[in-house]
């Protein structure tokens, strides 16, 4: 401590008032709101996106923070030559404060990169395939940055692999049976879709994408009948949910939304792995229509 007479308190203020600054600036970043996020999330179900579509993704990233974008390509097979493609898109849609990050592993677990996210107002996923993403920044100071950006107000979006990556329980797109290649996901059975981890914006549904268009529905039903407490939605090509605040969601685009819900279903086995289900709802959602996501109880 400082001693100068008649100064004593002011200097010892400053002092602690600079030593609590250290230590929150090397503390690990965390999620210091409780309770609803106020963000958006904005899950495309793949193909084309039209401009229309993410005009309304630039709109709620605009409304949030400093308004920045930032564009994660991990998922994508060259994920240099994503991002830079996105940053373009965004930049068509007078974007004028949007960059891409290829987060490695290392860099995710780097609690000064995880800052350089601080303020965004979106965040926005490539398509690809979904474990890159996890690998990459599942529970790293990153995943809580965005997580933080979310609670604040932001909005998280993806296509495709950024859109199977929102739910925490996340289909990987790969099956145990090990099918030949146009064979896939043909049957509705148990313990046949792999399942991994996801960045969990989601607790209470599982997130499908490229829907109706790729015939996905086998491996939907196959996920709900395991876990029955869970909403399946499906999101087909062309067409987006934005997950608003209060867990409500509104369907844009041109195509279709599935939802399975077995909440209530009655599952029964049958020879090998063969699973039923008696009683199970479905809804066809289109355009324009809104739908509730149950709350985590």
């Amino acid at each position: 401590m400082i001693i100068v007479k008649g100064k004593t308190r002011f200097y010892s203020t400053l002092l602690i008032l600079a030593l609590g600054m250290a230590a929150f600036l090397s503390a690990p970043v965390s999620s210091f709101a409780q309770g609803r996020p106020k963000g958006h999330l904005f899950i495309i179900g793949g193909g084309d996106r039209s401009e229309d579509m993410m005009k309304k993704f630039v709109d709620l990233a605009l409304k949030a923070g400093n308004g920045r974008i930032i564009v994660l390509p991990m998922a994508s097979s060259t994920p240099e030559e994503t991002g830079r493609a996105l940053v373009e898109e965004f930049k068509n849609l007078e974007v004028k404060d949007v960059v891409f990050y290829n987060f490695t592993r290392k860099e995710a677990e780097d609690y000064a990169k995880a800052r350089e996210l601080a303020g965004s107002g979106g965040v926005f996923f490539s398509g690809g395939d979904q474990s890159r993403i996890t690998e990459a920044i599942l529970d790293t100071p990153v995943h809580q940055m965005i997580r933080d950006l979310y609670q604040q107000g932001a909005v998280i979006g993806g296509t495709s692999a950024g859109a199977a990556i929102m739910s925490e329980l996340m289909i990987t797109g790969d099956e145990a049976r090990k099918p030949e290649e146009g064979h896939e996901f043909e049957t509705i059975e148990a313990g046949n879709v792999i399942l991994a981890r996801g960045l969990g914006f989601i607790k209470t549904a599982v997130i499908d994408q490229h829907f109706a268009t790729r015939q996905r529905h086998n491996r939907l039903i196959s996920v709900i009948a395991a876990h029955p407490e869970l909403l399946g939605i499906g999101i087909d090509e062309e067409t987006a949910i934005i997950v608003n605040p209060d867990q409500t969601f509104d369907v844009i685009g041109h195509k279709n939304v599935i939802i399975y819900d077995a909440t209530k279903a009655q599952i029964t086995s049958g020879a090998g792995r063969a699973i039923g289900l008696r009683g199970m709802i479905m809804h066809v959602l289109l355009p324009g229509e809104r739908f509730s996501i149950p709350k985590k109880k």
